[in-house]
């Protein structure tokens, strides 16, 4: 398969393309540079420049480009980037694709979004069904997944990756606790009773590589564990897999202080379900907690249950 990938150089794009390669697929990584590579093509998602042959060359896009939600402490102007790294991303790319015959088109548009679409649901589970929530990153996604519309009314089949927390000890969530838990500093955050939408790196390749042969597959698609836990259960599974205490607590106050605006989001709690995933059969590697955190810390979850 022809695959078109866009955010190649992040954090899960980088792994989707080698997998992806390994499995046999060729892959275009659209860039902002000019091209150096015969892997490489050059876009300007801020102006909607996209050229359309390297669309129309395409059996499938996949568009995972958005700048980090937790990277930079939030101000207006970094909220702005969140939004328009998105929109504009999903927007140039899916009317590249309304904008070619039909015969060109990419048959399937695999679209990043995230839980964040749910806001906070409290101790309700949720799966696909469920509406928007409120708040700035529930109003991102629901504009950034409404910025891929074209490409589905153009008959592109198009599913939205609501990416809950992919778990890698060199990304994610996990990157920035791994010394904290190393040094005996991991902490709940909060009350810990918020929910955590956590899913295994690996299931999450897994899943997005089933997404593209599915072709009774399309809408949203929650990219989560079968087992969501609250904070306090997430921060004891880490300890234990790390063999590191973990008894300290992080107030909600102190956690604004640090992050400003962003700890209200990182505070939320989200219970939800890969409810799509669970009808489709996909068989998760990785479904419960410790099994993932054993993963992505290099370990087997019955090495870390033993030592």
């Amino acid at each position: 398969m022809r695959i078109l990938l866009a955010g190649a150089s992040g954090f899960l794009g980088t792994r989707l393309a080698e997998r992806l390669r390994a499995a046999g697929h060729d892959i275009t990584r659209l860039v902002r540079h000019p091209a150096s590579a015969a892997d490489e093509a050059t876009w300007k998602p801020s102006s909607g420049q996209l050229d359309q042959a390297v669309v129309a060359g395409a059996d499938a896009v996949i568009n995972l480009a958005g700048a980090g939600v937790g990277d930079k402490r939030w101000n207006a102007r970094y909220k702005s980037l969140i939004r328009s790294s998105r929109v504009d991303t999903a927007g140039t790319i899916a009317h590249a694709i309304k904008n070619l015959p039909a015969a060109d088109r990419p048959k399937v548009l695999l679209q990043s979004s995230a839980v964040g679409w749910y806001g906070d649901t409290g101790d309700r589970p949720v799966t696909e069904e469920a509406p928007a929530g409120t708040g700035f990153l529930a109003d991102v996604c629901r504009v950034w997944e409404a910025a891929a519309r074209p490409a589905e009314d153009a008959g592109t089949r198009v599913a939205l990756l609501r990416t809950g927390l992919p778990l890698d000890e060199h990304g994610g969530l996990l990157k920035p606790q791994m010394l904290l838990f190393k040094m005996g500093g991991g902490a709940k955050l909060g009350g810990g009773k918020q929910w955590v939408p956590w899913i295994g790196l690996a299931d999450w390749l897994a899943a997005t590589e089933f997404l593209l042969d599915r072709e009774d597959l399309a809408g949203p698609v929650n990219m989560v564990g079968p087992e969501p836990a609250t904070n306090a259960d997430f921060t004891q599974a880490l300890a234990k897999v790390l063999h590191r205490p973990a008894v300290l607590q992080v107030p909600g106050i102190a956690l604004q202080v640090a992050l400003g605006e962003f700890a209200h989001e990182a505070l939320r709690s989200q219970r939800v379900l890969p409810g799509v995933l669970r009808r489709a059969g996909f068989v998760f590697g990785q479904p419960t907690l410790e099994a993932a955190l054993a993963a992505a810390v290099g370990q087997s979850s019955d090495a870390a249950g033993r030592k």
